[in-house]
């Protein structure tokens, strides 16, 4: 018998839940809970992807973040500018009260011919949990770690 070879568009979840930059963080997150999921793309008014939000980018509004690392020089403090702008990344998600303050705006995504091999790989080289699949510059799908396991545990690998 034949190989199955599955490409992104046979496993990927259609019809996904996505966020607006401006849908409050309160929203999101019940959102995700009542769908029991970790996390959606972020889209603009075309339906174009501009980040993403996970239940890690949520929990950021719970953590205590660190303040920056500083020298001390004569009376003054001289701020170290990477330490600065980290805090200020923190900061932003600590205090967020809309998604666009939140979410990951670098989002690492697939096409729908992609294999599950490429997409596996992608997800464990990156430490990513969830990639969107896009076609034509829109977002038409996700595939999740849970979903690479179900299509292994099918066969499809």
């Amino acid at each position: 018998m034949a190989e199955v070879r599955q490409k992104a568009k046979d496993i990927m979840t259609g019809g996904l839940v996505t966020f607006t930059k401006d849908t409050p963080v309160k929203e999101a997150t019940e959102v995700l809970v009542k769908r029991n999921i970790g996390g959606a793309p972020v889209v603009d008014d075309e339906g174009g992807l501009i980040g993403i939000v996970s239940e890690s980018d949520l929990i950021m509004q719970d953590v205590r973040f660190h303040f920056p690392t500083y020298i001390q020089l004569l009376d003054g403090y001289i701020y170290l500018p990477r330490s600065l702008e980290r805090f200020e990344e923190e900061f932003k998600k600590a205090v967020g009260a809309k998604v666009g303050d939140v979410m990951t705006t670098e989002v690492i995504t697939t096409n729908e011919d992609a294999s599950l091999e490429d997409i596996a790989t992608l997800m464990v080289d990156k430490g990513i949990s969830r990639v969107p699949v896009m076609s034509d510059g829109k977002v038409v799908g996700i595939i999740t770690k849970g979903d690479i396991v179900k299509a292994i545990s099918k066969g499809y690998w």
